[in-house]
């Protein structure tokens, strides 16, 4: 797997068909990757697959999974994304690649695991890294040498995707447009974005960063036309005084996917701007409005809306401890019952939930990330109708849990999340008039249902089925009516 020299990109790019018409596309109103508008049905029709998904598995994994956290035999720290960790010691690129590179060495098929894993826990999707903010590229690139093709004579991307569509997943790769590595990428033009050795002269001199927006065109290429089909682009990610067109030539960027890949999906991240979905650089400071030029999903982290998004595509991507790169010094790890429950939250409000799993170097699943998919999965097992493909609540939020929904023109099935099992035994639901058909619980039998002066009564057993959470599944005559406050709880 020898590589060419990285020249004459912008013939590259040229040959590629990536030309000034690409910029010239209307994009008011979003493209269908074929330059022209894309009207709502098609959105829409684009979009379906992922609406109706609500649970994927994110994968961090890179040069990081092996320092684990530790640099010079001292942890970095116990907490926090330790696929930083290049930036939190403020090594320079050769010192960390001479420290990090040694000890990542993927065991035969890891691949197959992740994809088992992903399966086994009821995810529709899973997105992995195909390049973080490090520079290390896992796939096999003709355009540069810091990638797995040069150093590990292999190309990690193709056995990832070969391994997920053998389980039926749909295909996402995470790329960063941030690169530590790249000699060319300059740093000083962001005081906002992070790099090892901000506020430090440039080592190799004056740098020309549109030869790495080049070098990052030309693989994000590789990656949209090796591999077969790809169903979401997850980039990461832009500052509010380096984003866009200015920084990455984005809308440039998106064209080309789109030429390549015209039923990507792509999230929000090229961008930093209120059009964009952004307010501020947190990763809570995103706004519920989302102009599809810019992206087609907004990327709330490590955090769920309190009331969704209505009208817009969301996805909450969350660890399950505090790192997105594996840790050896980080026990922080959520429960089962908190994952399961985020799980409901996000989807009875409409977004997706992308859970995050570190690998460690060699690509083996901490035991607590195995655990804990294992446990959703075992849940999703009993209960998956009540998330895959419904939509969020038509009603208020109750007390007791949460709730979602699935509609048609017959009937609406609204399947009730409790949380808190009725001591009393009898649950109420309020605010809905419709006629009742039946109630039963997921996983176990007929519940006895009726209405009280608009008050739905269900007559339940003693104890709860599932002490996380036991779902109610109640059938109602016809479509229930949405009230503009009750709208996504």
């Amino acid at each position: 797997m020898r590589k060419h020299p990285f020249t004459g990109i912008t013939q590259v790019l040229a040959v590629a068909g990536i030309i000034l018409a690409v910029q010239r596309v209307a994009i008011g109103e979003g493209t269908g990757g074929a330059g022209k508008p894309e009207s709502s049905a098609a959105h829409d029709a684009r979009m379906k697959w992922w609406r109706e998904a609500r649970f994927g598995m994110f994968v961090h994994w890179g040069l990081y999974s092996g320092l684990a956290g530790t640099w010079e035999g001292k942890p970095a720290g116990t907490s926090g994304g330790m696929e930083w960790i290049q930036q939190i010691v403020k090594a320079d690129t050769d010192t960390y690649a001479r420290a990090a590179v040694p000890k990542f060495r993927p065991k035969p098929g890891f691949a197959r695991e992740w994809a088992w894993l992903a399966k086994e826990a009821g995810c529709s999707y899973v997105v992995f890294t195909t390049k973080h903010h490090e520079g290390f590229a896992l796939h096999d690139s003709q355009v540069g040498d810091f990638e797995a093709g040069s150093i590990l004579q292999r190309d990690l991307v193709k056995e990832i995707v070969t391994a997920l569509r053998a389980e039926g997943l749909r295909v996402g790769f995470y790329h960063s447009v941030i690169d530590w590595h790249h000699d060319q990428y300059a740093y000083a033009l962001s005081k906002q974005l992070p790099h090892p050795l901000k506020g430090k002269p440039y080592p190799n001199g004056a740098r020309d960063h549109s030869r790495y927006v080049q070098y990052l065109h030309a693989q994000a290429e590789e990656l949209v036309t090796h591999y077969g089909r790809v169903d979401v682009l997850w980039w990461d990610y832009s500052a509010q005084d380096f984003q866009g067109d200015e920084a990455w030539r984005a809308t440039e960027l998106m064209a080309m996917v789109r030429k390549h890949q015209p039923a990507i999906i792509m999230n929000n991240r090229l961008f930093r701007t209120p059009e964009a979905g952004w307010k501020s650089m947190g990763t809570d400071g995103f706004v519920g409005t989302l102009d599809w030029r810019y992206g087609d999903f907004i990327t709330p982290e490590q955090h769920i809306p309190d009331t969704g998004m209505p009208g817009i595509d969301w996805e909450t991507c969350m660890t399950m401890n505090t790192t997105w790169g594996y840790s050896e010094h980080d026990h922080q790890w959520k429960s089962s019952e908190a994952l399961i429950r985020n799980l409901v939250d996000i989807a009875s409000k409409g977004g997706n939930y992308l859970l995050n799993i570190g690998p460690k170097a060699d690509g083996s699943v901490p035991q607590e990330s195995v655990d804990a998919m294992r446990a959703i999965g075992a849940w999703m097992k009993v209960n998956r109708e009540s998330i895959v493909g419904t939509t969020a609540s038509p009603v208020a939020r109750p007390a007791w849990g949460r709730i979602t929904a699935r509609e048609s023109k017959q009937d609406t099935t609204l399947y009730l999340h409790v949380f808190d099992w009725p001591k009393s035994g009898e649950l109420t639901l309020e605010g809905v008039p419709n006629k009742i058909r039946r109630a039963k619980l997921l996983g176990g039998g007929k519940l006895t249902a009726e209405s009280r002066n608009g008050v739905i009564c269900i007559t339940c057993p003693p104890n709860a089925p599932d002490p996380v959470d036991s779902v109610i599944a109640l059938t109602l005559d016809g479509p229930i009516v949405r009230l503009p406050q009750a709208a996504n709880p």
